[in-house]
């Protein structure tokens, strides 16, 4: 017997619950998406990374030159018959693109625009901006 009482759970009781989750649900999909966006920053730093110690490998096998030439996704950068960079990294982002290139043997310019972090803008590039994470040559 239940002696006239009910032992469930009220209408507003259930609605504070799923409120709640609602709301935690909601700080785990931002916090989620701000870690993707840090994480393809990242991976954007790395590869710019990549292509400056490519360059600077060319420039010692060229004695003393960068090989010219505008770069995107997929390129292979070569050294004379050397290969330094099988294919050209592309963007995690398909909305988003690296540019730059080399416009003369002295000097190059690559930049990632990122999505989330402060770039290093004044690295010497005249491309790119505040949120463009850039190099240029170390020579």
């Amino acid at each position: 017997m239940n002696n006239g009482k009910n032992f469930g759970f009220t209408l507003f009781e259930l609605l504070v619950v799923v409120s709640i989750i609602g709301i935690l649900i909601g700080f785990g999909t931002v916090a989620f998406s701000s870690a993707q966006k840090r994480a393809r920053d990242a991976r954007r730093q790395e590869d710019m990374k990549e292509v400056q110690s490519a360059m600077e490998q060319c420039y010692g096998l060229l004695d003393g030159a960068y090989p010219t030439g505008t770069y995107t996704a997929g390129n292979t950068v070569t050294c004379g018959s050397e290969v330094v960079i099988e294919s050209f990294p592309d963007d995690p982002k398909p909305t988003m693109s690296y540019s730059g290139s080399v416009s003369d043997s002295s000097n190059y310019c690559f930049c990632a625009e990122l999505e989330s972090a402060e770039g290093n803008y004044g690295v010497g590039c005249s491309a790119g901006g505040i949120t463009h994470f850039c190099i240029t040559e170390r020579q």
